[in-house]
């Protein structure tokens, strides 16, 4: 998923989404190091990715994707994906989208030291050029994918994909309505299997002071 899905995924707090998308800012070498806050999103981040590169549903997407641009196809259904997340926010979350991300972009101040320099860079042209709310619109989607394609090692024009957004939008949009509270349902029941493990780790420390 792109950034907008997993900050909506990530724990809500400053550190957990912040962590939720840490790993596409910035080499995992950077990363480990991390307080527990932020290596909880990371987590999570990596969970929400591996799941949706196996999920049916998005590999679906990803197949409306002709060549030359398949073998880019999960970048580009990520994308796709955000857009329609923006398009159908209210029916995932109760805070307005530009309140939502307009918090999100506020705590970047005050976590400047806890960040790998790199990854702090991004989050400051990303807040810069409100890049999270920049999906609501094909030629929002464009600008991303452009942004995208000179990040790329070998510089392709996926800008020129949004083609296939607009060719086949109404099949798009059907896969995300399917897939998405998929995800979500995936993501609370990993989220209370972990809080649960943790709040059993706790108790366990307590008995042992006793």
């Amino acid at each position: 998923m792109n950034w907008l899905a997993h900050l909506l995924l990530s724990e809500p707090t400053p550190a957990g989404r912040l962590g939720g998308i840490l790993p596409d800012l910035a080499p995992a070498s950077q990363l480990t190091d991390l307080r527990s806050e932020f290596q909880r999103g990371i987590r999570c981040h990596r969970l929400v990715d591996a799941y949706t590169d196996s999920h049916p549903i998005f590999r679906r997407s990803v197949q409306r994707c002709e060549p030359p641009f398949r073998r880019f196809g999960g970048i580009l259904v990520d994308v796709f994906y955000d857009h329609f997340l923006t398009c159908n926010w209210q029916a995932y979350s109760t805070t307005p989208r530009p309140e939502f991300v307009s918090e999100f972009y506020a705590t970047f101040a005050r976590h400047r030291a806890d960040l790998p320099p790199e990854a702090f860079g991004v989050l400051e042209r990303m807040q810069a050029g409100d890049w999270l709310n920049s999906y609501g619109d094909i030629e929002g989607v464009t600008v991303t994918l452009r942004r995208i394609s000179a990040r790329l090692k070998r510089p392709v024009d996926l800008a020129s994909s949004v083609s296939i957004l607009e060719r086949h939008y109404d099949s798009l949009h059907g896969d995300f309505a399917d897939f998405f509270p998929e995800l979500v349902a995936y993501v609370a029941r990993v989220r209370g299997l972990e809080q649960c493990a943790r709040h059993d780790r706790s108790a366990q420390l307590h008995n042992q002071r006793l």
